[in-house]
Formats: C-alpha cells, structure tokens, sequence
C-alpha cells in the first residue's frame, strides 16, 4: 500500500467506524493499566530528531562539538528506541487491532526502518565523527527525522482514531 493509500484509507476512518472498533483496545505492555509503549516514545523521536538539529549546527559551524554531540544523541536515540520497540511489538503482536488498519504495520515497519537509519548513521560516524557528518551524516539523521515524522503520526492515528493501547474510562464514578 502507498502512502497516498495510506492516508485516504486513515481519512474514512471516524464517526461511521463500527462499534467494535470505537471500543478501546488496552495495551498488554502495561504497568497497572498504563501502556509503557507512549511513555517511552517521546525519547527517541526527541533524541533523533535533535540529531538532525546537531548536525545542522556542525555544518554551520564546523564546531567538533556539534559532531560529538550527534553521535551522543544517535546513541541515546538508539537506546531509548530500542527499549520503545520492545513494549510497542508486544502491542503490536498481541492487539489484532494493531495490524488491522494499514498504519499499524506503517508504524512498525516505518521505526524498524527509522532504527536502521540511526544505526547505519552512527556506523557511519565510528571512523572520524567529524569527517563523516557533512554530507552522508547529515543526509541520513534528515531522512530519518522525515521518516519518524511520518511513522509518529501513524502512532498517534492508531491511539487517537483507531484507539490502540487506549483504556476504556472508568465509568462508576
């Protein structure tokens, strides 16, 4: 499916979605009932992105701290990615819901790819952190804050319209 697919398929989603998928679909990945998978993902989205940011400031200033700093934050990136797909594939594996709507699969695929990015973009910088930056470093911490733009909105449509990982309010009160 294209991406064009994609977003008119999310589109006919809403109000005419059937009961059944207007129920909530809790997370399994939990601590009580709240999902660990939204916890965890504002720090490799924070982390990758400010890589491109970091090494925007590198090619401006050709600082040598703007390059250590992007390698830091790719491995931070890597890091909290790796706990934040852990607890999202037991999600995305244990809610059928999950895989039902093509940006289930969109999200997962998108930041299984945004992490080979990240890594290939650290590999990249293990020789001379500094010489590798401009333009292969730069190019690949763009593409992968373009990808995680785009796999990010597919998360937030499958807690917001598809009510992934989303528990049912407690209605007794």
């Amino acid at each position: 499916m294209t991406v064009v697919e994609t977003l008119t398929a999310v589109r006919r989603a809403g109000p005419d979605t059937p009961a059944d998928e207007r129920a909530a679909a809790p997370s399994v990945a939990a601590i009580g009932k709240h999902p660990i998978h939204p916890t965890l993902v504002p720090f490799p989205i924070a982390f990758l992105a400010a890589t491109l940011g970091s090494d925007l400031a590198y090619w401006r200033t050709r600082d040598p701290f703007w390059a250590r700093a992007s390698a830091a934050l790719l491995k931070a990136g890597l890091a909290s990615g790796a706990a934040a797909a852990t607890a999202g594939a037991v999600d995305y594996l244990s809610i059928p819901r999950a895989r039902k709507h093509s940006v289930g699969p969109l999200h997962a695929l998108g930041n299984t790819a945004v992490l080979g990015l990240a890594a290939a973009n650290l590999a990249t910088r293990r020789r001379d952190p500094e010489a590798d930056v401009v333009p292969r470093g730069l190019a690949l911490s763009a593409a992968t804050a373009a990808l995680l733009g785009l796999t990010a909105w597919a998360g937030g449509e499958l807690i917001y319209r598809h009510r992934v990982g989303v528990v049912e309010a407690d209605r007794r009160r």
